[in-house]
């Protein structure tokens, strides 16, 4: 492995060899594979365009002869932007061909945020759409360009400005891309680091150990040959890339479907078109969902599952997504950084509704400690923390985050809150999301799962709020459902009804239109607390103490 990557420690290495966990297959010959297997079944579809395995590995081919042409070599880094799209998994496994390791950017990141990944990478090229809901990608890249002189190449998927490139034009038919296919030992792509704070770091993960996660997973999800995947949120992100993902898909041939957006009115008809199976979506989008009438205007027949990540949905959201879409929920829980866990299709209901599954791979190591590092029986609360054949052991060049990431024999602290009965995991929120009420502790999650219940509740984020007297308070930002009025005593007496403890009741109101959310479908909680700090001085509008 490269020397600015943290192995996994040799013993282990050779364990997850001889136990078939890393089975020493790049992703690219994994595609390879799924297209020799399957060559005539339709692998990817995208509006009017439809590829088939052959297909497919056809114009990766092309694509990846193409890019080598142009300069690209095993081992250089390049920002992938793409938005999704037949061409992001074109691009992706050609740069899989190649050995070149795709920085996996996101359409949603701007200039400061790309010369970042560009400088900490020491990327050679960027590869970036047109433009996207208004946006020049183009304009940015130049900009980027001239804030990073060792970037040599900037890629377009579209019409390029001068001096940069259309990818279209790269790709050459019939030629063999040359050079052998990378060693799966290798890194394959790096995903960027969670979370709502500070600029992103860097996960180096390997065709090995990202395959072994892939594979997991899908078994989990029950992905086959007659499974057809709804790829809709972006593409580049590693839950819709790989856990399972269409990565995934494409390994155990089953077909992934393009969605451009996440709006109903487009989505419900693409699945009744293509026979979807497999939707996976995120909280803030099922919320919308299940807030409109498309469920009872679609055929859904064909759908089976619908998976939910990137934060915890609230048991009673997934039970009205069970009632309403005519499927299995399945919650899916985990981090780029590697540990995947979800529910399983046969669970019964309670762990269907409450729990976030467990892990998906039988050599997923983890513990639950307390703030000592001291490990906890089942059913008490404590710090997640993971390790195994598909969990990184650090990060790309970051020694200091290191440090506080990873515990000194391997085991990646999560940073959440969690409880483990009879192997399934429940997630009571992010350790520091907590609000301190004059001492109190006020799980944010735990008072959501309480408010979202609220018939006048769309959508819900509970925050801390700075007070004088106790430290923080409890405020809910809400989106209430449509020509429904909401008032803070309400939400209130609907706390006091479900006999909840005094002090998690919402002592604050701010009604909002939407919730701001990450590129990776998570509310931005910092960005609602920065909204309380800006407003301090000022009276609230939207609800008082």
């Amino acid at each position: 492995m490269p020397e600015d990557m943290v192995s996994w420690p040799a013993d282990a290495a050779r364990r997850y060899r001889e136990d078939g966990l890393w089975r020493g297959l790049s992703l690219y010959e994994q595609l390879a594979q799924t297209a020799s297997h399957w060559p005539d079944a339709t692998a990817v579809v995208d509006g009017e365009l439809r590829r088939s395995g052959r297909e497919l590995q056809h114009e990766v081919d092309a694509m990846a002869a193409g890019l080598h042409r142009l300069g690209l070599r095993a081992g250089d880094r390049v920002v992938f932007q793409l938005a999704n799209g037949l061409r992001l998994v074109e691009v992706f496994f050609a740069l899989m061909r190649l050995g070149v390791v795709p920085v996996m950017a996101l359409p949603a990141h701007r200039r400061d945020e790309i010369v970042h990944f560009v400088r900490a990478s020491e990327a050679v090229a960027l590869l970036v759409p047109e433009s996207l809901q208004g946006h020049d990608y183009r304009a940015m890249a130049r900009e980027v360009a001239q804030a990073c002189p060792g970037l040599r190449h900037v890629l377009v998927d579209g019409r390029p400005e001068p001096g940069q490139v259309a990818l279209e034009v790269l790709r050459m038919p019939g030629d063999a891309p040359p050079g052998p296919v990378p060693g799966a030992d290798r890194v394959a792509l790096m995903l960027l680091s969670g979370g709502t704070t500070g600029v992103p770091k860097l996960i180096p993960r390997t065709h090995d150990d990202y395959l072994c996660g892939c594979l997991h997973a899908a078994q989990v999800a029950g992905f086959g040959p007659q499974a057809v995947f709804l790829a809709m949120l972006p593409m580049a992100h590693n839950y819709t890339l790989g856990a399972p993902g269409f990565v995934g898909a494409l390994a155990c041939g089953a077909t992934t479907v393009v969605a451009r957006t996440t709006h109903a009115e487009q989505v419900f008809p693409l699945i009744e078109r293509e026979r979807v199976t497999v939707v996976s979506a995120a909280a803030p989008v099922l919320a919308r969902w299940l807030a409109s009438d498309w469920p009872e205007r679609s055929d859904l027949r064909s759908l089976q599952v619908v998976m939910c990540g990137g934060s915890r949905l609230p048991p009673e959201q997934r039970r009205r997504v069970e009632q309403r879409l005519r499927c299995t929920y399945q919650e899916s829980y985990g981090t780029a950084e590697g540990l995947l866990n979800m529910t399983r299709l046969d669970d019964p209901e309670f762990l269907r509704h409450h729990s976030s599954g467990r892990p998906v791979c039988p050599a997923d190591e983890i513990r639950i400690v307390d703030a000592d590092g001291n490990e906890l029986p089942d059913g008490q609360p404590g710090e997640l923390q993971a390790r195994g054949p598909y969990t990184i052991r650090g990060y790309f060049r970051a020694p200091q985050a290191d440090a506080r990431a990873f515990t000194a024999d391997g085991f990646y602290r999560m940073g959440d809150l969690v409880r483990r009965v009879d192997g399934y995991l429940f997630v009571e929120g992010r350790l520091k999301e907590l609000i301190n009420r004059g001492g109190e502790k006020v799980s944010c999650e735990e008072v959501e799962s309480h408010l979202v219940v609220h018939p006048a509740v769309q959508a819900v984020c509970v925050v801390a709020a700075p007070d004088e007297v106790f430290g923080e308070r409890v405020c809910a930002f809400v989106v209430a459902r449509p020509g429904v009025r909401l008032e803070l005593e309400q939400l209130r007496e609907f706390m006091r009804g479900r006999e909840i403890a005094r002090f998690k009741w919402p002592e604050r109101l701010e009604l909002v239109d939407e919730l701001p959310i990450s590129p990776a479908g998570k509310v931005l909680r910092r960005a609602l607390q920065a909204r309380l700090a800006g407003a301090a001085d000022e009276p609230t509008t939207a609800g008082s103490d």
